[in-house]
């Protein structure tokens, strides 16, 4: 079961769901809700009445999971070779990198049981598997020790949407052109609400920048209402197979982004959410944005702008050559990439 689901569960658990809605909603057995309910219990102390009460408590159920997941897998591969142990620690007193004790092993296979690389070293000074060494005995380069792996929280205001872990491994890979990254670029404080709406291509960077009169939901909705009429459903479906955004408030009515306003009732688009404060999974759009501050500083007030200034701004970028894509333009990148699909 996924973290996503997990919290899907304490969320419904607090809103008195039943396992057998829950079952439904996550697509699994109830026994396997069931147990995961019971798993996932933690004693909690009500501040009115100072009395204690059970609650699933999905941070607590990842933490446990990832804990039994941890003792999972093959042993040490040193495994009882003392003799190696005791080597590998001599050596690093005598203030010897892991790169040269490797080495030194891989010369003398014949005195240990086993070689080790240069990361195996690394890995067990940052488990502690030495008795009387630690990676700060380190003389140059000291190892930093590896945080415990923050798990990508989904927003608790955006669990209904798509995450960006449903998205399929073509998007992932950019191996097929139409899937796109949208975000917003605002101006500065107290220098009004226009803002603008930026969507980058994921395969050739290709960007479409529309300048919105505020950043509410209904106006990016009617922004890509308005791209629908320009480009004709067909060609938009065809063109915005998917859309990855973030969970602002402005992108969170997905249903109606999703929803075509020509042929009502059925689908333009997919959209899938990023998680919290991962913008690194918007790379592209990210790095586009900061091109277009080359035009637009932070600060600036985005009213000024005309349409023609920004249609402009979308020009260059469309235009100008990109290491990326052995500097070719994104416009000749995304006309290439759609003749090949229609061929």
């Amino acid at each position: 079961m996924k973290y996503r689901e997990r919290l899907r569960i304490e969320v419904m658990r607090k809103e008195k769901s039943s396992s057998r809605e829950i079952a439904l909603t996550i697509g699994c057995s109830i026994r396997t809700v069931q147990r995961e309910i019971r798993r996932g219990q933690v004693e909690q102390l009500k501040g009115s009445t100072w009395e204690y009460y059970s609650v699933y408590d999905a941070d607590f159920a990842q933490d446990r999971y990832r804990q039994r997941q941890g003792g999972s897998g093959p042993g040490l591969k040193i495994g009882h070779d003392h003799k190696l142990a005791q080597e590998i620690e001599k050596q690093l007193r005598e203030k010897r990198s892991p790169d040269v004790i490797a080495d030194d092993i891989r010369k003398r296979h014949g005195e240990f049981s086993v070689c080790l690389c240069t990361r195996t070293i690394y890995n067990y000074l940052e488990k502690n598997l030495f008795l009387g060494v630690s990676w700060k005995d380190l003389t140059y380069g000291h190892y930093q020790r590896k945080k415990d792996r923050t798990v990508n929280r989904p927003s608790y205001k955006n669990l209904k949407g798509r995450s960006i872990e449903q998205r399929r491994e073509e998007v992932n890979q950019r191996i097929v052109p139409g899937h796109w990254e949208m975000d917003l670029v605002v101006g500065g404080k107290r220098k009004g609400t226009a803002c603008l709406l930026v969507l980058t291509e994921r395969m050739s960077r290709r960007e479409i920048i529309r300048k919105l009169p505020d950043r509410s939901q209904q106006s990016v909705i009617r922004c890509l209402d308005a791209l629908e009429k320009e480009w004709g459903a067909r060609a938009f479906r065809k063109q915005f197979r998917t859309i990855t955004v973030d969970n602002g408030s402005e992108f969170l009515d997905s249903r109606q982004m999703e929803c075509s306003c020509i042929s009502r009732g059925k689908a333009r688009t997919e959209v899938y959410y990023a998680h919290p404060y991962s913008a690194f999974e918007r790379g592209s759009n990210e790095n586009l944005n900061r091109m277009i501050r080359r035009f637009i500083p932070k600060g600036a007030d985005i009213r000024k702008y005309t349409k023609q200034q920004i249609h402009s701004i979308e020009q260059w970028l469309n235009t100008y050559p990109r290491k990326i894509l052995n500097f070719s333009t994104p416009q000749e990148v995304y006309q290439r990439s759609f003749n090949l699909c229609d061929t």
